[in-house]
């Protein structure tokens, strides 16, 4: 605490005491030690001000820089003491800091302030203090300080809502707020409140340096749980890529051994000669909600594929099961679920309302829709799934998609569509021999469509399936065959 001014005393000019003063006092050395005591009261608000400067740039505890606000409003306008009153976000008001002269009289108005704001938070009619019209609680101080005691006050704006009182009190008698001491006050108060914006900006800040932090773990830890890489199936070729449009996205693709033996087989070195299940899916809506429910479905269709039953009976399970959690979600998942058999040629497959898989058969140069009713994954638990099976024949492509693709816009609003999609990938299958390069090309032909400034708001997931020929396969196992 620093201690109050002397007494004010009229102005009189230092001057020899040798008994003949007021002969010797001239109007023009009275005048010249006006200015030098104005200099010097200039110099001391300049040195003030500059010193709370320096604070708000050095200060990383906001409740350290506030400890100096009443103490500097009341030495710059050469007042008894100072107080700042804050609003708290849950509507609550609160003393923060007291500058006044140690003793009674401090401890006086310290209570007398508290016990106000206290009363204040305890109204629920006055709860929101921050609703309260500019100086209505002006008129509540004043007489918890006595009506000997000349105050002002001054809101503190946040970006345009008051977040609190600067007040500043005098009981010299001869005290005048003056517009020069109320622009001082006025003054600090705006520090005050750049130093409440900064400290909350700071804080704002952490919590996305966090939730910025969460987000790659939860992207690293989706980016894990889909395939690293296509596996080697007999007499199929595969290529897969996924885009997401932020970091955490709601695509899925999987490739499932479909018998656990078949799995374990694989995983210590075994031939890939069984069945296999491919799989895409889309979770409705984007960003973590999305990715945790994909990565949910992800979990619970791979434990459903070991049971054995048919694609249609898998949908049909899984609907079951998801459709508790996502009833409350409002969150629903597009799924096409397919099983191919390396030995027959035979892809069976049944919908859950995903875009049809679209097949490019070599034999006749055209391409087909594979697709059967069934109802989106979590919106009818009582949903009957179809299924259908076709055999695929050598040089046939296959790709499995997402919206992402069909619902790609361009700068002028139109989409990519599946009718620009179906063209790409005749073309690309007349012209590609590998399923890589014709992934390529499709993901080619949407950038391009959607412009190079311009970057799609959904995820994006594409799968090329192609089936061998004859003398491919035959290479491929005297390769396995013989360890190359």
């Amino acid at each position: 605490m620093t201690s109050l001014p002397l007494p004010r005393q009229p102005f009189q000019p230092d001057v020899p005491d040798n008994g003949s003063a007021s002969a010797d006092v001239t109007p023009v050395f009275a005048l010249k030690e006006l200015v030098a005591r104005l200099h010097r009261e200039q110099k001391k608000v300049q040195d003030l001000l500059s010193s709370l400067g320096f604070a708000l740039r050095s200060f990383n505890n906001l409740n350290q820089f506030l400890e100096l606000i009443p103490l500097v409003a009341s030495r710059v306008t050469d007042a008894d003491g100072g107080a700042l009153i804050l609003f708290k976000p849950n509507g609550q008001v609160r003393l923060q800091q007291l500058h006044c002269q140690d003793g009674q009289e401090c401890h006086d108005i310290r209570q007398a302030l508290e016990n106000l704001t206290r009363q204040i938070s305890r109204d629920d009619s006055n709860l929101a203090a921050s609703s309260l019209p500019p100086s209505a609680l002006d008129y509540q101080v004043t007489p918890y300080l006595g009506s000997d005691v000349h105050l002002f006050g001054t809101a503190i704006l946040v970006k345009n809502t008051e977040r609190g009182r600067l007040y500043v009190f005098s009981r010299d008698p001869d005290y005048t707020w003056t517009p020069t001491r109320q622009k001082l006050v006025r003054l600090v108060a705006d520090q005050t409140a750049v130093a409440i914006e900064n400290d909350e900006l700071t804080i704002e800040l952490r919590k996305k340096e966090r939730l910025d932090r969460e987000l790659e773990i939860g992207a690293e830890i989706q980016l894990r749980l889909l395939p690293r890489q296509c596996p080697t199936i007999q007499g199929i070729e595969l290529a897969a890529c996924c885009e997401t449009a932020n970091r955490v996205g709601g695509d899925y693709y999987d490739f499932i051994p479909t018998t656990h033996d078949f799995a374990l087989s694989k995983n210590q070195g075994g031939k890939p000669n069984g069945r296999w299940s491919i799989v895409i899916g889309d979770v409705m809506g984007k960003g973590v909600p999305a990715g945790l429910i994909m990565t949910m479905t992800r979990g619970m269709l791979r434990a459903e594929v070991l049971n054995g039953h048919s694609p249609s009976r898998i949908l049909q399970h899984l609907n079951r099961v998801m459709y508790a959690d996502l009833e409350n979600s409002h969150r629903f998942v597009t799924l096409f679920y397919s099983e191919y058999d390396p030995e027959t040629r035979i892809l069976s497959y049944s919908n859950a309302a995903h875009n049809p898989p679209l097949l490019w058969q070599a034999s006749t140069r055209t391409i087909q829709r594979l697709d059967t009713l069934g109802m989106l994954i979590g919106l009818d638990p009582d949903t009957q799934y179809q299924e259908a099976q076709i055999k695929l024949e050598p040089g046939d492509t296959l790709i499995y998609y997402t919206d992402g693709f069909t619902d790609a816009s361009n700068q002028v609003g139109d989409r990519f569509d599946e009718e620009n999609l179906t063209a790409a990938l005749e073309w690309a299958c007349q012209h590609y021999q590998k399923p890589q390069a014709i992934l390529e090309h499709l993901f080619e032909r949407v950038g391009h469509f959607i412009g190079p400034n311009t970057q799609n708001t959904d995820d994006m997931t594409l799968i090329v399936m192609q089936i061998k020929g004859n003398e491919e396969n035959s290479k491929t196992g005297s390769e396995e065959e013989f360890g190359g």
